[in-house]
């Protein structure tokens, strides 16, 4: 007889899933029970078991960014149901198709307090695109069909609860009867192209345009070529959201990554000047950094329809595949002559690279260079690498200074930002290529909270791989550093101890406990060294980079609210503050140094 866990897995694989990532436990037993008779029956689905359930669903997250597939995860009822959550709000708010499926206690049990026993369908409401409890063996195919048609088309995960004693039950193929679903599990279609009469007037913006610049996020991923080529018709300069980094080379000079407060100077330039912006496949949070209203025509293509239109007053709004739209779009582009603007975008990135490389080179005090670090890293990212970092200053690094050639990969915890993702998204991204090269960036703070352990998932699955090459960078500072610099930039309040303060951890020695290499970087001018050895080594290396606290990740141009901010909380702190003004002072000089001058002049006024 086949069980309803039997159906379950035959139709996860027919929807295309050949690995899950899960964590077992007694409500998803009978269920994790057929996955195992699959396996020795030679037609399972690869079951990877990290060390946590919230590793499960930042991995299957990961898998969902990296190959385009769903992923799913798998997890036991209460506990570890709850444990998913923080994963799954990660691939919603970074519109990830992603199906998990976790256990309940038996039917008999639900609404009656037993051991962990809890409503999961209203705990998942607000996560999930869909959440449904199967309740009998006749609903089942409908249930896993409905969950993995709409986390495709809404790009947003779903959750299957299946309990324990349905988990059990005897299966078979629905017959014509009331209320049964007889449902498909052929996979919907996303090739959703706008009217032609909506792509002529996005064509005649683009063409009335002088200035006119794209901003790519990562649903434009799988359209490098369209992006460059349309861009390169309207003499438009490029603009990479931080997720859509990998989307465009960056060897595309008029490329000028980021734009805000992990981003470029010609990229804020970009957007306080041009007179037309084209979102393609973004939803971009940060609408202070956008142009100004008025200022530019907008025109945004995207396959989730509520985020049309919701970062800036765009004249016109289309839902479509980025790909396919600019494919139907680029034959109504008229060539631009005049490509001065585009010129001038590539000039300013050149000078800004020039500015990235002064920052990496500056020497610090109390610690290592930060920038230097990854500076030297980028300069050796081999060919085909994928490359993940944390939320906390690893991600102002990476924006600042890692550069993304064609066929390398990156990403991170977008809108949601959770700490500890670089791991977990970097063994998923080795997972799915193992033949390729892999680093991490992650700070102390992230790596102290689950980052740690999955050095243990490597070393179990490590075997696996057919390149071994994995790089795990840690910034160790000692601080939750980004933290540090928020309460003083945005707030005005200087370090609190008591809060920021990281117990210092011997990372490399900790590596080398589970048989990896583990290298301590302690002086700036050995960096490069460490890269090298790393990339030449099949196997795992762990670099313990020892680096300053007080290097500030500086906004491409500072602010007035920006420097009096943080000229308050210097001026008004505690002693040891006292390093990051030593250690900070130069960094600030390379910007805008008579606007940091008046805000510590105003600091000084507001203190006596």
């Amino acid at each position: 007889m086949t069980s309803v866990s039997d159906f379950v897995i035959r139709r996860v694989k027919e929807w295309g899933v050949t690995r899950i990532f899960g964590y077992p436990g007694d409500g998803i037993g009978e269920f994790d029970g057929a996955l195992g008779r699959a396996e020795r029956h030679g037609d399972g689905i690869q079951y990877i078991r990290p060390t946590h359930e919230e590793i499960c669903s930042l991995m299957a997250t990961a898998h969902a960014k990296f190959t385009g597939e769903v992923g799913v995860c798998v997890a036991t009822s209460s506990p570890g149901a709850f444990h998913l959550i923080n994963g799954l709000y990660d691939a919603a708010m970074d519109n990830q198709p992603v199906v998990a499926i976790v256990g309940q206690q038996g039917l008999a049990s639900l609404g009656t307090f037993v051991m962990q026993e809890s409503n999961l369908e209203r705990v998942f409401a607000d996560v999930a695109c869909y959440v449904q409890t199967v309740v009998s063996p006749d609903q089942v195919q409908a249930v896993v069909d409905t969950a993995f048609r709409t986390a495709q088309l809404r790009l947003q995960p779903a959750v299957i609860i299946l309990p324990h004693d349905v988990q059990g039950m005897d299966w078979s193929e629905p017959s014509p009867a009331n209320w049964v679903a007889r449902s498909s599990s052929a996979g919907p279609s996303t090739a959703i192209v706008p009217p032609e009469s909506e792509l002529q007037k996005a064509a005649d913006i683009i063409n009335a345009g002088k200035r006119v610049t794209f901003l790519v996020g990562a649903g434009a991923a799988g359209a490098t070529d369209e992006v460059i080529e349309a861009a390169g018709l309207a003499g438009a300069g490029i603009i990479t959201a931080l997720r859509g980094k990998h989307v465009v080379p960056s060897d595309v000079p008029h490329h000028t990554q980021q734009l805000g407060l992990l981003g470029s100077l010609p990229s804020q330039h970009q957007a306080e000047n041009c007179d037309t912006i084209v979102f393609l496949g973004t939803n971009y949070p940060y609408g202070q950094f956008l142009p100004k209203t008025g200022q530019a025509r907008g025109i945004q293509i995207d396959l989730k329809p509520e985020q049309l239109g919701v970062r800036y007053p765009n004249e016109l709004n289309l839902w479509g595949d980025v790909k396919m739209t600019l494919e139907a779009l680029i034959p109504l582009l008229d060539p631009k002559s005049d490509l001065s603007w585009q010129e001038k975008i590539a000039g300013e990135m050149a000078d800004w690279e020039r500015e990235m490389e002064k920052q990496a080179m500056l020497v610090y005090p109390d610690g290592g260079n930060p920038r230097r670090v990854i500076h030297e890293l980028n300069k050796r990212l081999p060919d085909g690498v994928i490359v993940t970092c944390d939320a906390g200053t690893t991600a102002d690094w990476y924006g600042h200074h890692i550069r993304l050639r064609r066929g390398m990969m990156g990403d991170l915890s977008g809108r949601l930002a959770t700490m500890l993702a670089a791991m977990p998204y970097a063994v998923a991204a080795k997972f799915a290529y193992s033949d390729r090269p892999v680093v991490c960036t992650i700070g102390d703070g992230a790596f102290q909270m689950l980052g740690m352990n999955e050095l243990i998932t490597i070393k179990k699955y490590l075997s696996t791989w057919k390149s071994k090459t994995f790089v795990i960078v840690v910034m160790h500072n000692d601080d939750l550093t980004q933290v540090s610099w928020e309460m003083r930039t945005e707030d005005g309040n200087p370090l609190w101890n008591a809060a920021q303060d990281v117990e210092s951890v011997d990372y490399a020695g900790w590596a080398r406990l589970l048989g990896f290499r583990g290298v301590t970087l302690t002086r700036d001018e050995d960096a490069g060294a460490a890269f090298d050895e790393a990339f030449a080594h099949d196997g795992v290396t762990l670099i313990d980079a020892h680096v300053s606290k007080n290097v500030p990740p500086l906004p491409p141009h500072i602010t007035l609210e920006y420097a009096a901010n943080t000229a308050k909380a210097l001026l008004t702190g505690n002693p040891s503050e006292l390093g990051v003004i030593v250690d900070s002072a130069e960094a600030f000089a390379s910007e805008q140094v008579e606007r940091v001058k008046g805000a510590l002049h105003l600091g000084d006024r507001g203190k006596g």
